[in-house]
């Protein structure tokens, strides 16, 4: 099974796909817990040179092929390989994403996912949880990261506040027509949590029926 999350920046997205990696590894599976842009040596490489440096250093074309050069090499190494001998896979963030990155710089939704097509096969996730954080908490949280936090990958964070909420649009856009399935990023981080392991095991038990 492939699951991946998505979020606004400052939603506790990475911090709930550990809990559910952990969880699940506590009932005994094989779990594999990734990320994007990143996941394999090859595409951790690529992932600097998209999150560092000036929030124009690429161009809209080219810093999509960058997403997807990392995401084929990704898929490659770690995604595919594991999933092929039966793990579970977690990933935090995948091609919805991109998505919500790219449209909100001004890029068509068709085309994204036609290069998506050619260069990754057009492989989705099984299962997507979206937490659904206010845009203005998001908003708020990341200026108070980039406060008080020294990071080199600040490049999608340091755009402005225009720019985050045409990705919430997006990101909404994207959970209604992909049918992701929201969680209350509003909560404790312990809520989160529950709620998203309720989710998996409801539509884990509806796939093995």
């Amino acid at each position: 099974m492939f699951i991946t999350f998505e979020a606004l920046d400052g939603a506790g997205k990475s911090t709930q796909a550990r809990l559910l990696a952990e969880t699940l590894r506590k009932q005994g599976h094989d779990v594999v817990l990734t990320r994007e842009p990143g996941g394999s040596p090859g595409a951790e490489e690529i992932r600097a040179l998209i999150l560092q440096g000036d929030t124009d250093r690429w161009s809209p074309m080219t810093e999509i092929l960058l997403f997807n050069a990392a995401r084929r090499d990704h898929l490659e190494r770690t995604i595919l390989p594991a999933l092929k001998r039966g793990a579970i896979v977690i990933c935090d963030r995948y091609v919805g994403s991109t998505l919500g990155l790219q449209v909100a710089g001004g890029e068509d939704r068709a085309m994204i996912l036609k290069l998506h097509e050619i260069a990754c096969d057009g492989i989705m996730p099984d299962l997507t949880f979206y937490l659904d954080l206010d845009v203005e908490v998001s908003l708020a949280r990341s200026i108070g990261r980039l406060a008080a936090e020294v990071s080199a990958e600040d490049r999608f964070e340091s755009k402005g506040d225009s720019f985050h909420r045409r990705v919430a649009r997006e990101f909404e856009w994207q959970a209604k027509e992909f049918g992701w399935v929201r969680i209350d990023a509003n909560r404790s981080i312990e809520a989160i949590h529950n709620s998203i392991a309720v989710e998996f095991a409801s539509r884990a038990f509806a796939d093995a029926l």
